[in-house]
């Protein structure tokens, strides 16, 4: 898997990234249970690891595979389930970017220091 959206993304969900994908790859879990967090995937098999939505994320939770934080290594298997799960790809909603301080207040909730 190419790129990987940890949970910093988890109850955010801006969206920016969606816009930007070329392959509409990046899917919002539908399933109705809890079985994924409320947060965005990216489906690992359709991925074309072209990187624009990355410097697209307000939130700074996207990382290629291989430089996921240790904190985050397990959500590099969360993002595969979304593969043959009940998805779509979300719209984006009418909603304010995060502030700096906003977003350096969700990685210190998710443990996470660059």
């Amino acid at each position: 898997m190419p790129w990987v959206i940890t949970r910093l993304c988890r109850d955010c969900l801006d969206m920016a990234c969606v816009e930007v994908c070329p392959v509409d790859c990046i899917y919002e879990y539908t399933g109705g249970d809890d079985a994924l967090p409320n947060q965005l995937f990216i489906d690992p098999e359709e991925c074309i690891d072209c990187g624009v939505c990355e410097p697209e994320c307000p939130w700074e939770a996207i990382f290629e595979e291989e430089a996921v934080p240790k904190v985050f290594k397990e959500d590099i298997e969360l993002n595969k389930q979304i593969v043959g799960a009940e998805r779509t790809v979300p719209e984006k909603p009418d909603k304010p970017r995060p502030t700096a301080e906003e977003v350096k207040a969700n990685k210190e909730k998710w443990g996470y220091v660059d």
